[in-house]
């Protein structure tokens, strides 16, 4: 009888994954700690504070409640319509239940509607460094990852020259992300209507993750690219619960997107995840309909620590760090260290107890920086400072 080799067992839309890096470094970080070492965590990008307490009672009064069963595979219309309503405020835009698709993470809603939209061969342009997920879920889909640098002399925002270039007939979409991971930044509204217009005149799709769109600093407002003329029709909206109100561990996201691609999502989420906890979203449901003091608190927090990173980081010979607008990532230039962003992470974690990301973990464009998480006490962001600069000494 036949029999195939178990190394062509694997499909080539999943030969090329690769893990994540953060999940990878946080892997090794654990070990390290699991033998004695006290690490000092900056790789992983969620929320240090406790999920607010009025969203947890929520929750557990929603499962002693009995909300503990299937619902739509789009989510409950309740948290739907709360969502169009305060997405729709925010954004300044009209945004209809019938367009918000709730599914567990915010990954689903990139997943789905790029298997939903990409056709076998179809450019889809990303930027990099940017979140892995854009790439691996392009080549999942049978698409060509398109890299649109974001360069540090920008303050990180897209390679304009650059995309103009690369953006053409066989472009099907165009991946945003604003404020960014791993760089903090956020496109000014003089990009995105370049975006826009360039969107409009090839026919692409627009992909925005707003997943961190509520966490900016200064008075930065993020602009979502739906909101300018002609956009709401071809944008989808990705956000989410995890990073707003620090519930990354309650698998909380949603999608906003015109109908007829909202329901092929939804047929998606049938088919694979089926339904989102129902308990859950009544904990989002809280999220969005009680106070919102606790978030603007826990930015507040936010901004300080970056003021204390970002200052400790300029510090170090060799580092340079610009101040990053949103999110809580900083994403220093570490070229003057003379070691590749790989080789420094490894000596971080191994001599100073520091777990760090290496920026080549976002993409070729990210060599020579690191990604550096500040959901972290400002004692511990200290401490940290303390270690690397130490280390980095001794070079």
């Amino acid at each position: 009888m036949f029999q195939r080799e178990k190394k062509d067992s694997f499909t080539r839309r999943t030969a090329h994954l690769k893990p994540e890096g953060a999940y990878h470094v946080l892997g090794r970080a654990l070990k390290l700690e699991r033998e004695g070492r006290e690490i000092i965590h900056f790789e992983i990008g969620q929320p240090d504070f406790p999920t607010f307490a009025n969203i947890c009672q929520a929750g557990i009064e929603a499962i002693q409640t009995g909300k503990t069963r299937y619902t739509p595979p789009a989510g409950m219309v309740e948290l739907r319509e709360a969502i169009a309503s305060d997405a729709g405020e925010r954004r300044g835009i009209d945004i209809f239940p019938e367009e918000v698709v709730i599914s567990p993470g915010g990954k689903p809603n990139l997943f789905f509607p790029a298997l939903a939209l990409i056709e076998e061969g179809d450019e889809v342009i990303y930027p990099n460094p940017g979140f892995p997920t854009y790439e691996a879920m392009i080549q999942v889909a049978g698409g060509i990852p398109v890299a649109v640098p974001l360069l540090e002399e920008n303050d990180f925002s897209f390679d304009l020259d650059t995309f103009d270039h690369l953006i053409n007939a066989k472009t099907k979409l165009i991946i945003l992300n604003s404020p960014s991971n791993p760089t903090g930044g956020v496109l000014s509204r003089e990009t995105l209507e370049h975006i826009a217009i360039q969107a409009q005149r090839y026919d692409c799709w627009v992909m925005s993750d707003e997943i961190y769109a509520r966490i900016a600093y200064e008075g930065v407002t993020p602009l979502s690219i739906a909101t300018l003329p002609g956009m709401k029709e071809r944008t989808i909206i990705v956000d989410g619960f995890s990073k707003t109100y620090s519930m990354t561990g309650w698998r909380l996201g949603f999608g906003i997107m015109p109908a007829p691609l909202a329901r092929q999502v939804e047929l998606l989420l049938t088919h694979s995840i089926g339904a989102t906890a129902h308990f859950t979203q009544y904990a989002g449901l809280e999220a969005i309909k009680g106070s919102q003091k606790a978030v603007d608190e826990m930015v507040a927090e936010f901004q300080r620590r970056r003021d204390v990173i970002v200052s400790g980081l300029n510090a170090i010979p060799g580092f340079v760090c610009r101040k990053p607008q949103g999110a809580f990532y900083a994403f220093p230039n570490i070229v003057g260290s003379g070691l590749s962003s790989a080789e420094l992470a490894d000596l971080l974690l191994e001599k100073a107890s520091v777990a760090v990301l290496p920026g080549s973990a976002f993409g070729e464009y990210g060599e020579g920086y690191l990604r550096l998480s500040y959901a972290n006490s400002i004692e511990n962001i200290a401490e940290g400072l303390r270690r690397i600069k130490d280390v980095l000494s001794q070079l």
